[in-house]
């Protein structure tokens, strides 16, 4: 039976801050791992980095999809902010040159025209700091990620207490 809950963590983290999601969904699962996120048995932690449209399928029968990824909001580099795919709006340019390639936005359309797209989805967006070719993220969202742990882990706590 499919987890009730999907985590995705998106971006491609051989460009820096790009790479935030991909990091914190690593993060996540040690934290769910080590028996600190209250009922992680009904919680999936995805790498979405290159996930494609394969995130179809990971969609597929949850109730609630969570999704992290580098956004820019005009906002200083480093905030948080949390979104529903109502309040968001894709600017993203693909350059067609890979079937990992996706915008989410397009793959959550399709799982609703499918009728499979969780009847809950959340988006937290991290303004970057610098988005180029490296494998590391900026200092300054380094040092953010117990902050960005922590929003994390309240939405996931609101989740699992829905049901309890």
């Amino acid at each position: 039976m499919a987890k009730e809950t999907i985590v995705i963590g998106l971006g491609n983290p051989l460009m820096a801050d790009e790479g935030i999601g991909v990091v914190l969904i690593e993060r996540l699962e040690i934290l769910a791992r080590e028996g600190k996120i209250p009922n992680a048995d009904r919680i999936r932690f995805y790498d979405g980095g290159t996930g494609g449209m394969n995130l179809l399928h990971v969609l597929a029968g949850r109730r609630k999809a969570v999704l992290i990824d580098c956004a820019r909001m005009g906002t200083e580099p480093g905030t948080i902010r949390r979104f529903t795919p109502d309040q968001v709006q894709t600017i993203k340019q693909l350059a067609h040159l890979s079937l990992h390639e996706v915008d989410i936005l397009k793959v959550l359309d399709i799982s609703r025209q499918l009728g499979e797209c969780p009847e809950e989805v959340v988006f937290f967006g991290i303004e970057p700091l610098e988005i180029r070719q490296r494998m590391s993220l900026s200092p300054l969202l380094h040092a953010q990620i117990p902050h960005y742990l922590q929003t994390l882990l309240k939405e996931l706590s609101l989740s699992s207490n829905l049901d309890s």
